[in-house]
């Protein structure tokens, strides 16, 4: 499911970054190029409609899907080189954060 609106104000992208980087330790990326990352997830919603105020409608997001959009605009618009890996931890760090938050609905 997707966020409610509400939900949002929330969210905290300096809490998210801490929080990818304490569930991947190992993580060798620069906290720009995790929100980098992050923008590009947020783009992936937008595209689909999925941050429409007026959508109701629940929403699945399949995380392979998102992985490969955001790994593909990554590569499209070689901001950074980035590694598929790195790329499905960060995008995984992000949906982890955002439930914790209980952002998606159940």
């Amino acid at each position: 499911m997707f966020p409610k609106k509400d939900d949002l104000f929330e969210y905290d992208e300096d809490a998210s970054v801490a929080f990818i980087r304490r569930k991947n330790p190992s993580l060798a990326l620069t906290d720009d190029e995790i929100n980098y990352i992050i923008d590009l997830v947020y783009d992936y919603y937008e595209s689909r409609g999925l941050l429409d105020e007026n959508t109701e409608q629940e929403v699945d997001i399949v995380d392979d899907e998102l992985t490969e959009y955001v790994a593909a605009q990554a590569r499209k618009e070689a901001i950074y080189t980035l590694a598929d890996d790195d790329i499905a931890t960060v995008v995984q760090g992000e949906l982890d954060y955002c439930e914790s938050l209980g952002i998606f609905e159940n």
